[in-house]
């Protein structure tokens, strides 16, 4: 037995013991008695880290103690899972986690922790839209004509994305898988490299996320087609959906949700989730999100872990029909 597992036995223990003594509602009740530490995988001023301080931030005000944002950056968001999954699952460690958590266990076969096993769901945070734009030169004024154009165009598109393997770049591949087009893929560090390709006409096409694309949308430097969310965005409420302008079911966008160590309390997990719906819903925290490129999405435990399953599923599809592997 490692030390981690010993410790999560012993956490276990511990946690059964006090379930027997104090009833779970009084448990909750009384949780947080001093800081929660949330943990995000990303550096600080990313989309994960602006929606874990716009959650957390009002979540320290309401429970009156501090909440404490702990950026564990690397490997892609690998650094930060491997900490929050040896955390002691005693209420007061949590995680942060996004779309790269769906999408790495399909493009790397040696992680230390599972995003399934290792985890309890607690719930949704955000989406972030991913806008599909195109340079303006391009003659496509929705998605059904820039599928048609690919069709008789062959060979003659590219995309751009903010890296192999992003949640762009995934939006890129089901776009080609579901239209039957190959729009070829150009990866870059970052979204603001392949911002000023597609600006520059080196790349014609770019699945962008939403605070890299709306800056330019707003100076007509770029034509948006769609967004990919499943319904049209509140940030560029009057563009329509990808689904909506050609492309019939289509739905590709990033997310963040929290989830907790395996063996975390349930009562404090359905205490956490009650509370990050209170901070979520309430219209300034949402108008500040929306500001920022997030759109808070809060949901149940049960809710998310089902999202977090679906998003493995479909991403490995895509990942095993792209051939995307990882240098």
């Amino acid at each position: 037995m490692t030390d981690t597992q010993r410790r999560r036995v012993i956490a276990g223990l511990g946690a059964a013991c006090a379930a027997a003594i104090i009833p779970s509602w009084a448990r909750a009740a009384a949780w947080p008695g001093h800081a929660v530490t949330f943990i995000v995988p990303f550096p600080a001023g990313g989309p994960v880290d602006t929606t874990a301080r716009f959650t957390t931030q009002p979540l320290s005000q309401l429970w009156s103690v501090p909440t404490v944002v702990d950026n564990r950056s690397g490997a892609g968001g690998i650094v930060g899972a491997q900490f929050a999954a040896k955390a002691e699952p005693d209420g007061y460690s949590f995680f942060f986690a996004s779309i790269h958590h769906a999408v790495l266990p399909s493009l790397r076969d040696n992680l230390s922790y599972d995003i399934r096993r290792d985890f309890e769901p607690v719930g949704m945070a955000a989406v972030f839209p991913i806008v599909l734009v195109v340079n303006p030169s391009l003659p496509v004024n929705s998605v059904s004509e820039l599928i048609a154009y690919a069709k008789a165009n062959p060979g003659k598109l590219s995309f751009s994305s903010s890296g192999t393997g992003g949640g762009t770049h995934l939006a890129g591949e089901l776009f080609n898988a579901m239209a039957g087009v190959k729009i070829q893929h150009v990866p870059y560090r970052g979204s603001a490299p392949a911002m000023q390709d597609l600006l520059g006409g080196q790349v014609q096409v770019m699945f962008a996320d939403g605070p890299s694309a709306v800056p330019h949308l707003k100076a007509g430097k770029v034509r948006a087609l769609g967004v990919g969310n499943p319904r049209r965005s509140d940030m560029l409420p009057d563009l329509p959906t990808i689904a909506e302008s050609g492309l019939p079911g289509y739905e590709a966008y990033s997310w963040s949700g929290v989830l907790a160590p395996k063996g975390t309390p349930a009562d404090i997990v359905a205490r956490l989730n009650a509370d990050m719906v209170r901070v979520l819903s309430d219209p300034a925290t949402a108008k500040g999100m929306i500001a920022a490129g997030a759109e808070p999405r809060p949901g149940t435990p049960a809710q998310f872990g089902e999202f977090v399953q679906a998003e493995i599923a479909k991403w490995s599809e895509v990942i095993k029909s792209a051939g995307i592997k990882l240098e």
